[in-house]
């Protein structure tokens, strides 16, 4: 069971880059791999490379150009067209990388793990920028406001994040909270997210009381039964890597396995699949309008 869980886990942490010590790789303004400064380099100094999707939409928020982009479907602001592709975010080309000689690459800590060495031996000054949560993903864009003289328009972003965070959490706070079960499925299998997950976060703070509260890790693997005694009024499903062959797969699941047809959220229609693109895996730009989502499900 605990290679099962550590491979899931680790195919979960992979899927997070679309979107998660020692080296002697060289570093931009004396800052070695992984680790932060508050020193800020000259404007004309910065060749910053996008790892992600979301670095790329808080570098943009911080009036913060870059030189390459990773590839997506998504649409990215008009500041980063016609910009050099580095291939997937989960993978990509350290050779081209190296070749656009970059003062720093911003990537994230879900995608450290495969990442690093490569980087390392071709010795490209990298930051793995912590996105697990959104306390953690605010003091990351406050630390890049400080490295790249940005301060203000992180504190404004930040100052708008909190804003609407508050909001949402006042309008929870009036309502009797409800029990959430979080399913995060991947191709094959899924998994319970507890409350230490970006989900978990998302869902205390839209009022929702995580069945699963008391846990050290971030998730855990599923037992149908144990999950029927925590009794949840609510059953959140998130699909990533393949949306639509994960939702099969949980329709199949909640189908052919007896267990599920006895919950009260099942009983109640109370089960709701998330949107993979506002519901990610690691913290986005798009907390507010996750958390509205939530309310919508939760209290209406």
């Amino acid at each position: 069971m605990k290679k099962w869980l550590t491979g899931l886990a680790l195919s979960i942490a992979v899927l997070t880059g679309c979107g998660d010590d020692s080296s002697e790789a060289e570093t931009p303004a004396n800052k070695t791999t992984g680790e932060h400064t508050s020193a800020t380099a000259q404007e004309e100094e910065h060749r910053i490379i996008a790892g992600t999707v979301v670095i790329a939409q808080i570098l943009d928020r911080l009036n913060l150009d870059a030189i390459a982009i990773p590839d997506t479907v998504k649409e990215l602001p008009s500041r980063f067209d016609d910009l050099p592709n580095i291939g997937n975010a989960m993978d990509p080309d350290a050779e081209i990388i190296k070749s656009l000689n970059p003062t720093e690459v911003l990537s994230v800590s879900t995608l450290e793990y495969d990442l690093k060495d490569k980087f390392e031996q071709l010795k490209i000054p990298t930051d793995f920028v912590d996105l697990t949560g959104i306390e953690s993903m605010m003091d990351e864009i406050s630390v890049i406001g400080e490295r790249y003289n940005r301060v203000e328009e992180a504190k404004a972003l930040n100052a708008e994040l909190q804003q609407q965070i508050e909001a949402v959490e006042t309008t929870a706070s009036s309502k009797e909270k409800p029990r959430v079960l979080i399913l995060l499925g991947v191709p094959g299998s899924y998994l319970v997210a507890t409350e230490n997950s970006y989900a978990g976060d998302l869902v205390r703070l839209a009022g929702g009381e995580n069945v699963m509260a008391g846990q050290k890790a971030e998730y855990l693997p599923s037992n149908t039964e144990y999950l029927y005694e925590s009794n949840p009024d609510i059953i959140l499903r998130l699909a990533h890597g393949m949306p639509d062959e994960v939702i099969k797969m949980f329709d199949e699941e909640f189908v052919t396995n007896d267990v599920w047809k006895h919950f009260n959220a099942v009983k109640n229609g109370e089960v709701y699949d998330l949107e993979e693109e506002l519901f990610g895996t690691t913290a986005a730009l798009n907390v507010p309008e996750a958390l509205n989502k939530l309310v919508e499900i939760f209290y209406n």
